[in-house]
């Protein structure tokens, strides 16, 4: 069965959904906790630079070779002229964004149950269930882990059934977003004082420290990625677009849709919810409405979050599924990757990365939802890093050796200067991820980790994969091992 092709507006919605997803719901409050409300607008200034620049370079990509549809393996695997290293290269970076993506559809997921909260307050309860030893769980938790499951496997059997049903709801759910968003914006700004006071360019950690507003950037920087998780979206499923231009001008009206919405709301945020709230809270955009014109706003906003996460959920995990399933075609992942259901989707794929989410989720049993979306957040950013800086690197081959570029100089000139501003900001991101040993370690081990098992999962790669299969969870009961499926 073959899936109809996406246009501008679907593309551009799943870029906006995908990073306009659980990272808005819960930046405010992260943000809280490593920089000022200045420190936090002066990087989100530079960080949507940074991120503009990497957007112009898979803009740029698409159109220069749109040969290479699954976006950083393919760019991975082209970096180098031997196939055997090509190839490696390209399954680590298909290994990395999918691992990264575990960890992402997670957090977005654990986003969801702590806005559904605000409905069902029991999701909240700190009443012990039973102990083991130091480890109690608490019902709240445990209902919280039963909520995440249920919504990552529904999601799941409705795709199986309509992979294409994903691009529809998510034009539905970024548009109910945007309007959402500016309504907040507009309520929220009229009934604060937007003037800065010398207050909001301060930080003071716990212990007492003063910290300086460039190193509040340097902290902020991390997590300010992770909102701009989704930038490269539309390049992933271009084999699924119309038209490649439409891939460009998706990913450049969606990051400039999304940074207008970023910098006001989280702001206005900060400014509203006193600090020590605001660090604590699971739905800081609701306790700052709350605040600004009463319970009723809050409850709004938390039907709006509900929607819009689950237009997320689904964008990121038809995402998600797209990364093994085209480097599967394209040699660079198990062949078993490559099986499409009955209805045309990518069910084996599907199921295998849901899987792995689902072990992600497991975060929520022991902590908040707060700690719990923090982790998966920052070790999923970590591993992201790496396929943005491939990509990177390898639009810096082109310009260097001219690959495409014939005798346009000024074309060339124009996306060197591009490309330069996009490494800086990726070393830059890369080198504050090192504030946190621990978890840059979890995240760039994640990516790491796929090396190990290469020499397992790549074993007689080349097998035929395109016949269609049962779906979902049923059809993946022959998945291990995966060399064994013919």
């Amino acid at each position: 069965m073959e899936n109809k092709k996406w246009g501008l507006s679907v593309l551009t919605a799943i870029v906006v959904g995908n990073m306009i997803g659980g990272g808005i719901f819960m930046l405010p409050a992260s943000l809280s906790h490593v920089a000022s409300p200045m420190g936090t607008t002066f990087a989100w200034m530079l960080t949507g630079f940074g991120v503009f620049m990497i957007a112009l370079v898979f803009g740029n990509l698409a159109l220069r070779k749109p040969e290479l549809k699954a976006g950083p393996q393919s760019y991975a695997q082209a970096l180098f002229s031997s196939p055997k290293a090509g190839t490696v290269a390209g399954y680590s970076m298909t290994w990395g964004y999918w691992a990264a993506n575990w960890s992402a559809n997670a957090s977005i997921i654990i986003s969801f149950a702590g806005y559904l909260s605000t409905f069902f307050p029991v999701l909240q309860s700190r009443e012990v269930l039973f102990a083991v030893g130091n480890f109690q769980l608490e019902t709240g938790r445990a209902l919280t882990f039963a909520l995440c499951t249920a919504v990552l496997w529904a999601i799941h059997w409705i795709l199986c059934r309509d992979f294409s049903s994903g691009g529809k709801i998510s034009v539905l759910a970024t548009t109910a977003k945007v309007a959402g968003f500016l309504l907040f914006i507009l309520l929220l700004g009229g009934s604060l004082e937007l003037a800065f006071a010398k207050d909001d360019f301060s930080f003071v950690r716990p212990g007492g420290e003063t910290v300086p507003l460039l190193k509040q950037m340097n902290a902020a920087a991390v997590l300010m990625l992770w909102g701009f998780i989704g930038i490269e979206s539309a390049v992933m499923l271009s084999n699924r677009a119309r038209s490649q231009k439409d891939v460009k001008r998706a990913t450049l009206l969606g990051l400039m849709i999304t940074v207008f919405i970023y910098i006001f709301i989280t702001l206005l945020t900060m400014k509203a919810v006193p600090l020590a709230q605001l660090q604590e809270s699971q739905k800081p955009l609701v306790d700052a409405l709350n605040r600004a014109i009463g319970g009723g706003g809050g409850m709004i906003l938390a039907l709006l979050a509900l929607i819009s996460l689950t237009g997320s959920i689904i964008g990121w995990i038809v995402v998600s599924a797209e990364v093994p399933y085209q480097a599967a075609k394209n040699g660079l992942f198990p062949s078993f990757f490559a099986r499409t259901n009955a209805k045309g989707s990518p069910g084996r794929s599907m199921f295998w990365t849901n899987l792995l989410t689902q072990v992600f989720l497991f975060s929520t049993v022991s902590g908040t939802v707060g700690q719990a979306y923090n982790f998966a957040a920052i070790v999923a950013t970590l591993s992201y890093l790496v396929p943005y800086f491939v990509t990177v690197l390898y639009q810096l081959k082109l310009v260097v050796t001219g690959e495409t570029y014939q005798s346009r100089w000024i074309s060339r000139t124009k996306d060197g200067i591009i490309t330069f501003f996009a490494l800086l900001y990726s070393l830059w991101v890369i080198k504050s991820g090192t504030d946190d040993w621990l978890t840059f370690v979890l995240g760039i081990g994640l990516f790491a980790s796929g090396l190990i098992l290469y020499p397992i999962l790549m074993k007689n790669r080349g097998e035929e994969a395109d016949k269609p299969e049962g779906e979902g969870m049923l059809s993946a009961k022959k998945a291990l091992p995966f060399q064994q499926i013919k």
